[in-house]
């Protein structure tokens, strides 16, 4: 077993080469790395290794599933103090870092801290549309918070006192339209599947109803009109996710023409002839 140690930074990761190197960077200060990593084809694991992390593997069971793994292995085999949660997407500033710092030196009867976290997309980091502070739970003592499903992603839940961290967790979220593209196809497909678990209504005009709120409310109510086309496209986009989202409920049966119908000897519909 590995030693206690005060402060271990916590990341879940698949393909992350990208900015991953640039993640560990800024968290140098912590005594201790551990990536769990979902069976990576790029060169994650190389990189992790070079930085000194330890890596592990699990295969993917949900993003709660997956965090608590983490902490679970941690528990077991390198127990600390402290754990601070990143995605390596995201990169610690030096404020935070020393806000980081100062919290752990005294911390009080505090089990967990929310931090803020900075989004940069398309050409500027969004300050408006409800993107900023948007603060996140990610330091925590490893029985300090709840961890949930929250649609496509997880949330952490403090489950004592906690406080407030200065300094921002800048977060580089996509690379392009079409990486955005790709990942809110996944993120609607289990957004659908928890709004289903959770027993919501889909549909057509709920997806348009829920969607168009979302921009209106992003975009004019929040004020992300501020952040010039980063704004707007940002408010468009999430207004596509909300839609998809809701119209994936129960979306119905595509197969079904095929599924129901006879087909004759020659591999043929004989009653799309009728008429």
């Amino acid at each position: 077993m590995e030693p206690r140690v005060r402060l271990t930074a916590l990341l879940v990761v698949l393909n992350g080469e990208r900015l991953l190197g640039r993640c560990l960077d800024s968290l140098s200060f912590c005594d201790r790395i551990l990536i769990v990593d979902s069976f990576s084809t790029d060169a994650t694991e190389q990189i992790a290794r070079d930085h000194g992390a330890i890596f592990i593997q699990n295969k993917w069971p949900g993003n709660a599933k997956q965090v608590q793994y983490g902490l679970d292995w941690l528990e077991a085999n390198a127990p600390t103090d402290w754990v601070l949660m990143l995605d390596c997407d995201e990169i610690i500033s030096l404020d935070l870092r020393k806000s980081i710092l100062a919290a752990l030196e005294n911390p009080g009867d505090r089990t967990s801290f929310s931090m803020p976290r900075l989004t940069w997309y398309f050409d500027g980091f969004l300050r408006h549309g409800g993107c900023y502070p948007d603060r996140l739970f990610r330091l925590f003592t490893p029985k300090g918070v709840r961890i949930e499903n929250s649609g496509a992603h997880q949330k952490f839940v403090p489950t004592g006192p906690y406080g407030e961290l200065q300094g921002d967790m800048i977060h580089y979220t996509y690379e392009s339209f079409r990486n955005q593209l790709d990942k809110l196809n996944d993120y609607a497909e289990r957004g659908a599947r928890d709004l289903e678990a959770k027993g919501k209504k889909g549909g057509v005009m709920r997806g348009l109803g829920h969607g168009t709120w979302r921009f209106v409310d992003m975009y004019f109510r929040k004020l992300g009109l501020l952040d010039g086309r980063a704004g707007f496209l940002m408010a468009a986009h999430t207004a596509f996710y909300t839609f998809l989202k809701y119209v994936r409920i129960h979306e119905g049966g595509w197969g079904a023409p095929f599924d129901h119908c006879p087909i004759d000897e020659n591999g043929t519909n004989p009653e799309s002839k009728r008429g």
